[in-house]
């Protein structure tokens, strides 16, 4: 008999997704000692096996508790297809290493027919083709068009691994990207908000005019003053009865990421609005003086009051407590809820998003990527990590 944690040493798979394991009755140990203590014999570590086979071939868990508690399953046979598809992948590994072999040999860099990213091209080449006055409208120019395809050529490799993680396949990507740049429904939101920020930045609406040099007459004021917060009020007011973007559903967290750049609009992401045609917030302090652009942004999120989108409020639910158990009840129950809310999002700005978008969103978490860096500075040290596992566990079960 074995430990749950010499079981763990000698698997690498951890102590907690054992216990895991245990509670949705995909290995049961054999005995439990009279202090609570998990006991396995030779029996469940070949059970463990079948299990371990099974996911290496990226099984689900339902799936995999469903086959071996079959009363057809047959472990002989079962092996014999394991080892069939093992040495499948096992093949295309050894290619892909014989390519990188090569390419470490002699050339600069990598060109692999599998990570092939050319589909993904004609699809921007197409779009560019049939849709010049867009490009044109939403890009500036299609020089600059041409620009953001030079950057995806030169982090080729990445974007192949992304698509293949994320989509299941180059083409899938490709064809996701397609719908994604002609839906109109994003499209139009994008245009929207971009409408707001330019009649505000050429004044073209004379009523918000109006209200911003009221409201930034006197920077030394408290922007929660009632005097202040009456001005931000009918800025508000204005902003959702003469812009589509604030009206619907969605209206109040696209005001609130209006309100938010205001004061949090990083001076190179203002650089690289402006250069593809944008208009970032820089022009707030030119025109209203040193600081304006904060002092309105305190003076409106004050307004607001307490409202924050659902899935923030979910999220900081989440990472409340990151002693919990991210595999418990209560923590898949709100990734459940996150999960949802995401993809209400998704559906109501009808975006294409990957058949294995929150697998690979799990795993940025856990990556040392932008992902994980944004989670922890927001949420806490530790809090990516926390996600991520909960998510992984969360995609594994509802496959």
């Amino acid at each position: 008999m074995r430990t749950v944690k010499q079981v763990s040493d000698l698997t690498g798979i951890s102590v907690r997704m054992l216990h895991h394991y245990d509670k949705i009755g995909l290995l049961k140990p054999t005995e439990l000692t009279e202090a609570g203590y998990r006991l396995y014999d030779d029996e469940a570590l070949e059970t463990l096996q079948q299990i371990l086979f099974f996911k290496e071939l990226d099984l689900p868990l339902k799936e995999i508790k469903e086959i071996i508690t079959s009363p057809h399953f047959n472990k002989m046979e079962a092996l014999k297809n394991h080892k069939k598809l093992i040495i499948l992948k096992r093949d295309r590994l050894n290619d892909l290493i014989e390519l990188i072999n090569k390419t470490l040999k002699g050339a600069n860099t990598m060109s692999f027919k599998e990570f092939d990213m050319s589909e993904y091209y004609n699809v921007l080449e197409e779009f560019k083709k049939e849709n010049m006055d867009k490009v044109i409208k939403h890009f500036g120019s299609v020089n600059k068009f041409d620009k953001l395809l030079k950057i995806g050529t030169d982090t080729e490799a990445k974007l192949a691994k992304m698509a293949i993680e994320e989509y299941g396949s180059i083409k899938k990507y490709a064809e996701a990207v397609k719908k994604n740049l002609n839906n109109s429904v994003a499209i139009t939101k994008a245009e929207q908000i971009d409408k707001f920020k330019k009649d505000c930045f050429y004044e073209r609406n004379s009523e918000l005019k109006e209200l911003y040099k009221k409201l930034t007459a006197d920077l030394n004021k408290d922007p929660a003053s009632g005097e202040i917060q009456k001005i931000a009020g009918e800025i508000t007011k204005v902003a959702k009865r003469d812009y589509d973007a604030f009206k619907n559903e969605l209206g109040d967290y696209y005001w609130l990421t209006i309100v938010r750049l205001y004061s949090t609009f990083p001076k190179e992401l203002e650089k690289v609005d402006k250069e593809n045609g944008g208009v970032g917030m820089a022009w707030i302090d030119e025109r209203y003086g040193e600081g304006a652009a904060k002092f309105i942004g305190k003076a409106l999120k004050t307004y607001l009051g307490d409202y924050e989108p659902k899935i923030e409020t979910l999220y900081k639910r989440l990472t409340a407590d990151l002693s919990k158990d991210p595999l418990s009840d209560e923590i898949q129950k709100i990734i459940s809820e996150i999960v949802d809310e995401t993809e209400k999002q998704h559906e109501a700005l009808e975006i294409e998003v990957g058949e294995n978008y929150w697998g690979y969103q799990a795993n940025q978490y856990l990556s040392e990527s932008i992902s994980k860096k944004a989670m922890d500075k927001n949420y806490g040290e530790g809090a990516s990590k926390f996600i991520g596992e909960a998510l992984k566990c969360y995609v594994e079960n509802n496959k």
